[in-house]
């Protein structure tokens, strides 16, 4: 298993985390503030099966709108190794 951290603007989390949740992912929102002039950001935690991952990333970058110039990044993933996953 693994856990994508997804940094992305606050204007593309709706459609981020629709498209994320019909295909079945399991996301969890954070706001989060960071970035050039404190733009607003969401973090968002998706865990994912290994063989899931390059879906879930397709569907981040897929539904991120184009940044207003070519030094902005739309969104920023980390994808981290799971030892353990409990639901309590």
């Amino acid at each position: 298993m693994k856990l994508i951290i997804a940094i992305i603007r606050d204007k593309d989390c709706d459609q981020v985390s629709q498209s994320l949740i019909q295909e079945e992912f399991r996301v969890t929102r954070i706001a989060s503030t960071g970035g050039f002039l404190r733009r607003g950001m969401t973090t968002l935690m998706i865990g994912v099966e290994d063989e899931k991952v390059d879906q879930a990333i397709h569907l981040v970058g897929d539904n991120c709108t184009s940044a207003a110039n070519q030094n902005e990044r739309c969104a920023t993933l980390f994808v981290l190794k799971v030892d353990q996953f409990i639901q309590v």
